[in-house]
This record gives structure tokens, sequence and C-alpha cells, in this order.
């Protein structure tokens, strides 16, 4: 009930809005509008400090990872290649939105073609699931390590890192396809302005104009059939990890044990609880302002991707001694 006059408010800030934009009968529109944060556009020069710096972390933090693995032999085993793939998921995540949204905030770029939101759209579900179920990776490989020590080697080859690895991308590229082919078939003759900073699934398909009931039960179904389950392996994981620190016969060694453990729980509650937190807003915060809404999503987007580097940089002693040696190697 509230879109409408959002839209037609907007509309006076948007001098080169498209005029077929209030018009009726157009069907996938050339280009769509993103409003970014409705509501905030005054403060959009101050709101870019944070985003941009949060980008700049991210980018550096991953690609840093990725170097010191890459450079560094002993650190070519399965929890690192892991590690790997979160980092290109993370870089993948914030560069397939961020951008936009910085383009948005500082230079008032707010047009992108359909072909590209839906790209957009297909990226962020896609890579949002990788993200995911590398962590469910990770926490198979934390079971294996404590769980079946002496099978370590054996279990987790290159081979079946890699294997592992590729199902992960097909299961996520596969069931996110559904999200860009969805969208395209809709007639849209309401508007072409969407009331976010990037594409969300949802938020294109809102402004249809027929009945959207197969989008919202996809979206429902992909959540469950890829998130609930991942939630459900990880927590069967540390179901046996915690039984088998909890047998071992000290507390220092339950402690070291746990320990190794700390950087995989992080990662995980910097995905999960933004996660939960933004589908629960969005769902049940009625009363909660449309900028505070966009803004939790868009944030939400950045979070795992500048926590994860932070996380494992911090409490990984391999990758903290090596970035030690980086730094002082220039210095000396």
């Amino acid at each position: 009930m509230q879109e409408t006059p959002l839209c037609l408010r907007v509309v006076h800030f948007l001098p080169y809005a498209m005029a077929d934009s209030n018009t009726t009968n157009f069907t996938n529109p050339s280009i769509f509008i993103l409003l970014g944060i409705p509501g905030l556009e005054a403060a959009y020069i101050w709101i870019s400090i944070p985003f941009c710096a949060m980008y700049t972390i991210a980018v550096l933090g991953n690609f840093t990872i990725l170097f010191i693995v890459k450079r560094e032999r002993s650190l070519h085993e399965p929890m690192f290649y892991f590690l790997c793939m979160l980092a290109i998921t993370d870089l993948v995540i914030s560069t397939s939105t961020v951008p936009k949204m910085l383009s948005i905030f500082l230079f008032n770029s707010r047009e992108i073609s359909f072909s590209a939101c839906l790209t957009q759209m297909y990226f962020i579900h896609s890579f949002s699931a990788m993200e995911s179920g590398i962590l469910v990776a990770m926490a198979f490989d934390r079971y294996v390590a404590i769980c079946n020590p002496l099978r370590y080697s054996t279990t987790l080859t290159n081979s079946v890192v890699a294997k592992i690895g590729l199902a992960v991308v097909l299961r996520s590229g596969i069931l996110a396809l559904p999200y860009p082919f969805l969208a395209r078939q809709w007639p849209y003759c309401r508007t072409n302005i969407i009331p976010h900073s990037y594409c969300g699934h949802m938020a294109v398909v809102k402004l249809a104009c027929a009945e959207i009931h197969i989008s919202s039960y996809y979206g429902l179904f992909d959540l469950f059939s890829e998130i609930g389950m991942d939630v459900f392996f990880i927590t069967v994981s540390y179901t046996q990890i915690l039984r088998a620190i909890f047998r071992l016969p000290t507390k220092d060694a339950r402690l070291k044990t746990f320990g190794t453990c700390i950087s995989h729980v992080c990662a995980i509650l910097a995905l999960y609880i933004p996660d939960l937190f933004s589908s629960l807003t969005q769902r049940f915060g009625h009363n909660v302002p449309l900028h505070f809404l966009v803004l939790i999503v868009s944030v939400y987007l950045l979070v795992p991707p500048v926590l994860h580097p932070i996380i494992y940089g911090v409490r990984i002693k391999q990758i903290r001694g090596r970035l030690l040696q980086l730094f002082t190697h220039k210095e000396t």
C-alpha cells in the first residue's frame, strides 16, 4: 500500500527517469531505476564512506588470503583450500553489488539495464548459497580433523576437496538459475523503479503486474533446501565434534581442540546472524521504515566478506605469521 506514494514521490527526484516508467503495458523494460536507500538521499555522501571502506577491506583482505595461501606451501591443505573458495565467493558477492551502490551514492547513477539486473540477481543468489555450502564443507573438514584425525589425509585428498567444491558450485549455480528466468517471464506494467540498492529477486518481481506466487514459493523452497539443509549438516557436524571434544581427558586438550574451530564458528555467525536478522526484518518488520530495511539488507551483503578475512587473519597462526613476515620484510 505504501509503494505507490513512494514511487510517485521519488519520480520527482529522477528527471532522467524513462518516460514510459509511468505508463502501462510494457513488458521487460530495457532499464530499471535503482533508488539506493529511499529517504536517505541527502546522506548518500556520508553513507558511501563506510560502504567504500568496507568494500576496500573486503577486497584487500580476501586477496591477501588468496595470495598467502598460494605463496605458502605449508598452507596447501584442505582447510585452506576451502578458505580460498570462501575468499573467492566473498569477492564475487561484494564486487557484484557494492560498485553499483557506490555509483548511486556518489554519482547518482541509478540506471541499470534489465539484463544487467538479472545478471546481478543471479550472482547474488548463487554465490550467497555457495558461501553457505563452503561453510558446510569447512564443518566437514573440522569433523574429520577432530573425530577421525588418523584418516584426515586419506579422507580429504585434493581430488575429494575439488569434488566437494564442484558440488557446491553446481548446487548453488543450478538452484539459482530459476531466479532470473522467473523474473524475466513476468510482465512489468506498473513501474521500473526498484526501491533498493541492488536487484534482489523479490525486489524486482514485486514490480510485476501478475501473480508472483511461483517466485515466492520457489524462494522459500530454495531457502529451506539450501540454507536449511546447510544449517542442519553444520549442526550435525558440530554435535559430533563436541561429543569428541568432551571425551578428551584434560581441560587443556578440550580447549586446544575447540580452539581449532573458533574461526569457523565465527565465520558461521558472521554469515547466518545477519542473514537471519535481515530475513526477519523484511518479513515481520511491517512498521519498520523502508530506508532502514534497505540499509540493513545492503549492509548484510558486505558483513561476511569483511569479517571473514579478519577472522581468519587473526585466528589462524599460519596466516597471521605470514602477514607479519610480509610487513616485517617491507619495513626492513
